[in-house]
């Protein structure tokens, strides 16, 4: 397995090489440049490597998290708390704190669905980074007075 992947990754390198120097020079338009089978070549490997990657990050992960059951039971009560936060998030959010017909008369069709939403995502992030500054905040405190 190990020498066929070297192999594999040997063949992408090269062919990304001979791509690279195949490339539009920077006088071209960039119109022309973005359809070059070159650059369109060279992106395709990019995606391969990268969905490779992500495939054997996310397989090694959940290997590793189901083989232990004390990871398990961590993963669990880490993704528990993030539901308990967008449930929270999505309690505090409103919806009705943008003018709907000002935005349609702006172009820009949305609805108060779409708000709250927005509202969820924004009150996650607030939570989350609250909660990281105080678990940042609170090691410090304890060291300072321990002493």
């Amino acid at each position: 397995m190990h020498k066929i992947l070297k192999y594999i990754l040997i063949a992408l390198s090269l062919i990304g090489a001979v791509l690279w120097f195949q490339l539009p020079s920077a006088d071209m338009p960039a119109s022309e440049a973005v359809n070059s089978t070159s650059m369109n070549l060279m992106f395709i490997i990019t995606y391969i490597l990268l969905g490779i990657a992500i495939v054997f990050s996310l397989a090694f992960a959940l290997k590793n998290l189901f083989t232990t059951p004390e990871n398990l039971k961590k993963a669990l009560f880490t993704l528990g708390g993030l539901l308990l936060v967008v449930a929270i998030s999505y309690g505090l959010a409103s919806g009705t704190d943008v003018d709907l017909n000002e935005m349609a008369n702006k172009g820009i069709p949305t609805t108060e669905s779409t708000v709250k939403t927005i509202g969820m995502g924004l009150n996650v992030f607030f939570i989350l980074t609250a909660i990281a500054v105080v678990l940042l905040i609170i090691p410090g405190i304890k060291k300072m007075f321990s002493k």
